[in-house]
């Protein structure tokens, strides 16, 4: 029954609104919202709608190929699943589903420091390719431990994410009464007596933590909420450009930085080692009336002159989006809420089928624009 309903999700919408009808609203809303008044949330999938795509007639589209080499790795088609912190709120199954969801695709999969999953059995769980998000703290040996485990894990690239030295305003969790851990409070009651298959769920589970900072916390202490209060008290202000070169250099390896936003930090991201940029305004949960990646694209391709990757990060919805990102500029796409909403509506199967709807819906928007490789798209794809 539940896989029945997920097939009748015909678009990332339908699995948004199965993911309200799962999720107690406190968590619906985690996912779903942004900071302060959510103009850059909204703005980031709007913004594609202002490209048009000029399709080409009479050519043969009898063999489409969507493979994409990215950060090192060949995929099938160019969409990675974006790293999502303490991803078993949304769903028992948690980042192993997701790894899993993407290894069937063969796509990459991207696991956040603050997952409730270890670098270890994502990799135990997953042959796909694999690349590890790294927040920087203000131990220092906490970021090489996590970067030599992801070496010795066989991680493919590492992400440096740049945008989050200060947690974003983010107003719908405190009008819901969001807490980490999710707990019942005068605001949230309802929300969570109405889901009791997640409650069932949550409490007769394993206890959540952020498993790959959990044992540098003082035993007794180890939970997710003793956790959260640590790792906000860790995130470094002092964040620059001469630390991630650092970083880049203990990686020794494909490395990306996440939450690029102008030409010029590009640049300075290709002069320090990094072989990838993230266009991304986190999801807008961070800085409000920020451009949309899309908008962006153009500009630092141009910049950077094809030395190195660009992903976009941020409104992707349609397979027509990555399509016209692709034509910009861009290697590859990047997404994280769509597969959450799927996640939460039906654990790995609900991520499978997203993706699935995805891809199709590229490969479709490439036979009926008569594109049969996407490395030959370019601007004159698309129309302002």
């Amino acid at each position: 029954m539940a896989l029945s309903r997920i097939n009748r999700c015909f678009n990332l919408e339908d699995f948004r609104d199965k993911a309200r009808s799962k999720l107690p609203a406190p968590l619906y809303h985690y996912i779903d919202g942004g900071a302060d008044d959510e103009i850059s949330r909204y703005h980031n999938t709007e913004a594609f709608n202002r490209y048009q795509i000029v399709p080409r007639c009479l050519e043969d589209v009898t063999q489409i190929n969507m493979q994409t080499r990215v950060l090192g790795c060949t995929v099938d088609w160019p969409v990675l699943l974006a790293p999502t912190g303490m991803t078993r709120f949304f769903h028992h199954q948690g980042e192993r589903a997701v790894a899993r969801a993407a290894d069937r695709f063969n796509t990459m999969y991207s696991l956040s420091t603050l997952s409730t999953t270890t670098i270890e059995d994502i990799a135990a769980c997953t042959n796909g390719p694999k690349m590890f998000q790294l927040y920087v703290l203000r131990d220092p040996a906490i970021n090489e431990e996590l970067i030599d485990r992801c070496r010795l894990a066989k991680y493919d690239a590492l992400c440096l994410t740049v945008d989050t030295v200060v947690q974003g305003n983010r107003e719908r969790d405190l009008r819901t009464g969001m807490t980490v851990p999710p707990k019942p409070t005068f605001n949230s009651l309802l929300g969570f007596a109405a889901r009791p298959g997640w409650c069932y769920r949550y409490f007769t589970t394993p206890a959540l933590e952020m498993a790959n900072v959990a044992h540098h916390i003082a035993e007794g202490s180890s939970k997710v909420s003793s956790l959260g209060q640590y790792i906000n008290g860790q995130f470094d202000r002092a964040l620059n450009w001469h630390a991630a070169e650092q970083i880049a250099q203990r990686w020794q390896g494909a490395f990306a930085i996440k939450g690029i936003m102008s030409a010029e930090d590009a640049r300075r991201a290709l002069d320090i080692g990094a072989t990838a940029v993230i266009i991304s305004n986190h999801g807008g949960r961070q800085l409000d009336t920020t451009p949309a990646p899309i908008e962006l694209i153009a500009d630092i391709a141009d910049a950077v002159g094809g030395k190195m990757d660009i992903i976009l990060d941020g409104g992707v919805r349609r397979g027509t989006h990555v399509l016209k990102a692709l034509a910009m500029g861009a290697t590859a796409c990047m997404m994280g809420r769509p597969y959450l909403y799927g996640l939460a509506a039906g654990g790995q199967a609900g991520v499978e089928r997203v993706l699935d709807l995805l891809r199709n819906e590229i490969e479709r928007a490439m036979i009926l624009s008569g594109r049969t490789e996407l490395h030959k798209l370019d601007r004159s794809f698309i129309r302002r």
